[in-house]
C-alpha cells in the first residue's frame, strides 16, 4: 500500500503551524478572497508566505484554495491572486471552475493545480478529462462510493483526495443556492449562511400559518441537516481504494479541532502502514472535539446523514495552552483558555505523545500567590506537571453536565 497524505485545516496562520506540529504532511489555505470560506481569519499575502515556508521548511506542502464559483466580477482580481500567490510558491492551487484552471495555467504553469470537490467529480471521464488538462490531482464529490472511488482510481491511475472527516455538506457537492435565496449569501463564493441547518417546518398552501413537522419529533424538523463524517476506522479500505490524499474538513473549525483530529488520523495511518491493528483511543479521540452525530457519508452506500437537532456536541472543552516548560521545576507556564479548579482532571495532548491524565494542583499566578481557580480567559497560570510536555501543547477537560 501507498501511504496517504494527511491533509489538514489551516483557517489562520496559528491553525496551519498547530496541523503541521500535530502530523499533517499538507495544509490546505484561503486568502482573503476566493476560497470558499470567509468565516475563517483566513490569510494576509504576509501569513501566507509565512505559511508556506513554515511547511517546506519541515518538509511538508501547502495548497492555496481558488475554488470559488467566479462571477465576471471576479475574474480580473482573481488573475492578480493567482499571480501574487504564484510568486510565494504554493504546492499547489486547488480550483473548481474551468475558466480559473484555465488562467491559473497561463499566469503560473509552474503551480500543480487540484480540482476542487466543487468541480463534480464522480466519474472516470471527468477524471481523464482533468488529467487531461493537466491537472495534477482531483478532490472527487463526496457523494462517491468506495467502490466507484477504486472503479476510478483503476481506470485513469489519477491521484485521488477525498473527505475523510467533518461538516457534511446536504447539497451536491457543495453546490447550494439556499444561503444566496435566503440570506443574500453566496455559498459559493464562500459566504455560506448554514440554512440546511435551521429548523423547518411544512405548511400547506389551504392551512396558512398552521406549520406542521415533517417527521415526529418534539424538537421540530431538520430535513437538510448532515450528520458529520468519520472515517478513522476504515483507513485500510481508504487506501486500497487508492486514495492517495486524507483531507479533514475544517477550516472554521478551532484549533484544538484542528489539533486532535489530526493527530488522530495521524496515528491511525502510521499504524495502519505498520499493520498494527486499530486502537479504539483515536474513535474517543474524535469525540472529544465539537461535532455532530457522526457517520460514513456515502462511502459504503446510501447515507445515514440526517441529524436530528441542529446542535452540536461539545463534551471536553480546552482549558489552556503550554506556553513554556521547565524540565527542572516541572513548571508549566499556561496560558488559560477556560476556566478550571484546583482539583480538576484534565488531559494533555502534545505532538508525537501518548495522551496522559493529570490533575490540577498548586497553581499560581502571575505574581507567584497561591489560586485555586483560573477564572479569566488568557491570564497566564503557573502549574506543576510531572510529565514533560512541549510548547504549545493543549489542556482539555470534560465538560460537567453539558452536552450543548
Amino acid at each position: 500500500m501507498n501511504k496517504p497524505e494527511l491533509l489538514s485545516p489551516a483557517g489562520s496562520l496559528k491553525k496551519l503551524k498547530i496541523a503541521i506540529d500535530y502530523g499533517a504532511d499538507a495544509v490546505y489555505l484561503g486568502g482573503k478572497r476566493f476560497s470558499l470560506r470567509s468565516a475563517s481569519d483566513n490569510f494576509t499575502e504576509e501569513q501566507m508566505a509565512e505559511g508556506i515556508a513554515y511547511c517546506h521548511d519541515r518538509g511538508k506542502k501547502a495548497y492555496v484554495a481558488l475554488n470559488i464559483v467566479p462571477h465576471n466580477r471576479d475574474l480580473a482580481p482573481m488573475a492578480e491572486a493567482i499571480a501574487a500567490y504564484r510568486d510565494l510558491s504554493p504546492d499547489a492551487f486547488i480550483i473548481s471552475d474551468p475558466g480559473t484552471f484555465m488562467m491559473a495555467k497561463e499566469i503560473a504553469p509552474e503551480i500543480d493545480i487540484h480540482i476542487s470537490t466543487q468541480g463534480l467529480c464522480v466519474n472516470k471521464a471527468t477524471v481523464d478529462f482533468w488529467q487531461k488538462q493537466g491537472a495534477k490531482r482531483v478532490v472527487l464529490a463526496r457523494e462517491l462510493s468506495l467502490k466507484e472511488i477504486r472503479e476510478i482510481y483503476d481506470a485513469t491511475g489519477a491521484e485521488i483526495e477525498t473527505f475523510v472527516h467533518g461538516a457534511m455538506c446536504i447539497s451536491y457537492s457543495g453546490r447550494c443556492l439556499l444561503s444566496n435565496y435566503m440570506a443574500a449569501r453566496d455559498g459559493n463564493g464562500g459566504a455560506c449562511a448554514h440554512p440546511c441547518r435551521w429548523k423547518y417546518t411544512l405548511i400547506e398552501e389551504k392551512r396558512p400559518g398552521e406549520a406542521m413537522p415533517i417527521t415526529e419529533d418534539e424538537h421540530g424538523t431538520y430535513i437538510f441537516n448532515s450528520r458529520d463524517m468519520n472515517m478513522i476506522a476504515h483507513v485500510p479500505e481508504m487506501i486500497e481504494a487508492g486514495i492517495s490524499s486524507f483531507k479533514i474538513e475544517g477550516r472554521v473549525k478551532s484549533e484544538f479541532y484542528v489539533a486532535t483530529v489530526t493527530k488522530a488520523y495521524r496515528e491511525a495511518i502510521d499504524a495502519c502502514m505498520k499493520g498494527e491493528p486499530f486502537n479504539p483511543v483515536w474513535e474517543e479521540e474524535l469525540t472529544k472535539v465539537s461535532h455532530r452525530s457522526y457517520c460514513t457519508g456515502f462511502y459504503f452506500g446510501p447515507a445515514q446523514q440526517i441529524y436530528e437537532t441542529s446542535s452540536y456536541i461539545r463534551n471536553y472543552e480546552l482549558i489552556g495552552t503550554v506556553e513554556s516548560y521547565d524540565a527542572v521545576t516541572k513548571i508549566a507556564k499556561i496560558r488559560q483558555k477556560n476556566r478550571f479548579f484546583d482539583g480538576d482532571t484534565y488531559e494533555i495532548l502534545q505532538p508525537g505523545k501518548p495522551y496522559v491524565s493529570a490533575t490540577v494542583h498548586d497553581m499560581k499566578n502571575e505574581e507567584g500567590e497561591s489560586i485555586t481557580v483560573a477564572p479569566h480567559p488568557e491570564m497566564t497560570v503557573f502549574m506543576p506537571i510531572e510529565e514533560e510536555v512541549t510548547v504549545g501543547a493543549m489542556l482539555r477537560k470534560r465538560k460537567e453536565g453539558k452536552n450543548a
